[in-house]
Parts: C-alpha cells; structure tokens; sequence
C-alpha cells in the first residue's frame, strides 16, 4: 500500500464522520442537467453564497455503497492534481435519495460527443487528446492507482476544440495490486487477461458437483466463487490504445476482445507474424512481417508501433502511457500531415 492509498483510507473516515445532510435548492441554483447513467446524474449549479459554478455530482443511495462514493469524492479531491483530471470542489452531503459531492464542471459534454462515426478527429486534436490522457493516468499510477475505466464517455471537454480534456469518473479506480473479482465484458476496452479469467472462472463453475441426495449434478456457475485478479496498470494502457484507434478512425478495431473474434485474431496473426518473422532470417518467412492486420492499414509503422506496445496481448509486456510522448508530433495516418 503507498501513502497515496494509505491517505485515501483515511480521508474517506474522516468525511464519514462529517458529511452533513442538506437540500440542494437552499445552497445551490441547479441551472441544467450535464449528464447521467446507472450511477445518477451529474447537474450544473450555482453556489448560492459564493456565486461559484459547479457540477453536482448526485449518486443514488439506493444503487451505491457508502465507501464508494467516499473513495470517488476524496480521490478526486486530494489526488487529481493533474490539469487532465476532474477534481472535486470540497463540498459533500448527502439528501435522503442521493449522496451529492461538487466538482469543477466541464461544460462542452464528453469525448464520445465529437468522436464522428467512422470518421474520427483531426489527427492533430487525437494526438493532443492521447497526450493529455497519458499525463492524467501517469499522474494516477505514479500515485499506485489505477482508473480502470478509460473511454471516451469519461473523458470531458472544457472546449470545443479538445484542446483541454479531463478524465473523469473514478468509481473503478483501485489502488495497484488490490485483488478483486474478474470482470469480464463485451467491448475492445476489455483486456485479453479478462477473458483468460473468465475462461479459468467457466472452467471451474463447470466442475460436477453432489445434491442432497447425494446424486452428481453441475454446479451453479453463479453460486461459485469469482476468481480474483490482481489491479494492474497496464489495463489503462490497453484503454489507452483502443481510444487512440478509435479517435483516428472512428470506430473500433474489434467488436470484443476475445480469441475467436475475427478481427482481434486478425490483430493477433499480425503480432505473431512480426515475432516469427524477428527471427527467421528467409525472405519468404520475412515478407509476412508487412501483413498488417485490415484494420490496422490505415495507418503509419510508427502509430503500428505504438499500437503494438499498448496493445500487447500479455499484460506484462504491455507498454506505459507515457510510451505516447515518444510518438508525438510524427505522422500516425497514412497520407496525413499531422499540423492540419
């Protein structure tokens, strides 16, 4: 455990013990809704006293665990120094359906917002975004934790242009090497190390098992215990590559990541071909190292490269984020000037 995560502990207590109950129409003039999901919503207002504008975050009581929304409102406050990460405002409370804490607003909607369907952004405007990103979750790893849940619909705009961004949304985030149940779930975002999990998982919910009556029947998977895994940082740069795939093209390079998806296979033969090829030294065998993967062909050996680091099947070998700075300011698409 680091100081960062020793402190957060011991911050959530102290709030605890203070979060005060109020009603958000004495204090604050909410002005409009800026969004919402399964947590709650998230409002922008007014501080009545201080004529400060704030987002109120609003997290249903009834769908969320105290220490939750503690560890989101200290983490935020007292760790997302980073101008790329939301931070909390120090004003938190509870009504009798939500518990409620203010954050610095964001007020030009999210990244998924601009991302234009099989299109993207302006190459420029992605290269600036992947740099800010990779700033926030250094920041956040060098503190040992890790956000966990990178993607566009976290991440904010505080103008039009993308020019400044914040991530946000720190409900997942863990601290590095905590053990926790293997979640695995259909989308590119999640990482080739889930599905290894969840196979291991399926293989042992599978065992037969002995009724009342002592006859063999098969277990009930949702009866048996969830396998752990470790919180790892290399999960964030698998995000990472993804949104910088679908900032540049538009869409996603796989619909799952799993290993009889079509094009995550395809990704996968053009990883193994580059490694077999490294090390036979025939022409024939060396001509398959330029079989890019389809949907990979858009792009320069350089973005190739950095794509190939970040999105490394093996966990282990999986490069930082901050791996992006390196590649900045070289060209990632294919007939693109990187200044327009």
């Amino acid at each position: 455990m680091t100081t960062a995560t020793r402190l957060l502990d011991e911050l959530c207590h102290l709030t605890a013990q203070s979060l005060e109950s109020l009603e958000p129409l004495d204090h604050f003039q909410l002005i409009k809704l800026l969004g919402e999901g399964s947590y709650g919503k998230v409002q922008l207002a007014v501080h009545k006293k201080r004529g400060t504008l704030m987002a109120l975050k609003f997290f249903l009581r009834d769908d969320t665990y105290f220490l939750s929304f503690l560890r989101e409102y200290n983490l935020s406050l007292a760790f997302c120094t980073h101008p790329s990460l939301t931070s909390a405002l120090g004003i938190a409370f509870s009504t009798p359906t939500h518990y409620v804490f203010a954050q610095q607003p964001c007020l030009y909607g999210d990244l998924y917002d601009v991302i234009v369907p099989e299109v993207g952004l302006e190459e420029s405007r992605a290269q600036g975004v992947a740099s800010q990103i990779n700033g926030a979750l250094s920041h956040l790893h060098s503190l040992g934790f890790v956000h966990r849940d990178v993607k566009p619909e976290n991440i904010f705009l505080c103008d039009r242009e993308c020019h400044w961004v914040k991530l946000g949304d720190f409900g997942m985030v863990k601290a590095a090497g905590t053990r926790v149940p293997c979640v695995w779930y259909c989308s590119p975002y999640c990482t080739p190390e889930a599905e290894i999990a969840r196979k291991t998982e399926e293989s042992h919910s599978g065992h037969l098992g002995v009724d009342s009556n002592g006859n063999k029947q098969k277990r009930d998977s949702g009866k048996t215990q969830r396998m752990l895994v470790s919180v790892d940082p290399s999960t964030d740069s698998w995000a990472l590559g993804i949104l910088i795939y679908a900032m540049l093209m538009g869409s996603l390079p796989w619909s799952e990541t799993i290993s009889d998806n079509p094009a995550y296979k395809s990704y996968l033969q053009w990883t193994n071909w580059e490694d077999s090829a490294s090390q036979e030294k025939e022409s024939d065998q060396h001509e398959n190292f330029h079989q890019v993967a389809p949907q990979f062909a858009a792009f320069t050996p350089i973005a190739a490269h950095l794509f190939k680091s970040l999105l490394h099947p093996q966990s282990r070998l999986r490069g930082r984020p901050d791996e992006v700075e390196r590649y900045l300011g070289e060209a990632w698409l294919l007939d693109k000037d990187v200044s327009r």
